[in-house]
């Protein structure tokens, strides 16, 4: 009878055992930006909770993936314009991510304008969900 119990108490304990993942449903993102505007775009920054340099994005081109540990429809996008000569910074503002949905384990792109040349804005256009991110 205690061997039983033993083995019924063995048994129990590894069911009740639970396998800790190493990613969580919010993310990892992988993201990328697409410029949308006709003029390059220099020290490309992205802050979603965490700052990440993109470098230079070409007109028309697109940047590589970088992974976020998690990512939102918006974001913080910064960059530098050569205007008559010297760089201006544009921006999209600080986001708000109050009340906003995870984007997921997705590789994503930003499709990124310039919403106002005389107010220095950026805007995101789009957030394309390219396929889903294969974690091992």
């Amino acid at each position: 009878m205690k061997k039983c119990l033993f083995i019924i108490l063995i048994i129990l304990s590894v069911f009740a055992c639970k396998k800790k993942t190493e990613f969580s449903p919010e993310g990892p993102t992988d993201v990328r930006i697409r410029n949308l505007s006709d003029v390059t775009w220099q020290e490309v920054t992205v802050d979603i909770d965490t700052v990440v340099h993109y470098g230079t994005i070409a007109a028309g081109g697109t940047s590589d993936y970088m992974r976020f540990p998690k990512a939102y429809p918006k974001a913080t996008i910064t960059a530098k314009i050569i205007i008559g000569g010297s760089p201006v910074t544009f921006s999209t503002g600080v986001a708000d991510y109050t009340y906003m949905q995870y984007l997921g384990q997705d590789k994503v792109t930003y499709e990124v304008y310039i919403s106002n040349m005389n107010k220095n804005e950026l805007a995101i256009h789009n957030v394309i969900h390219e396929e889903p991110l294969v974690l091992k």
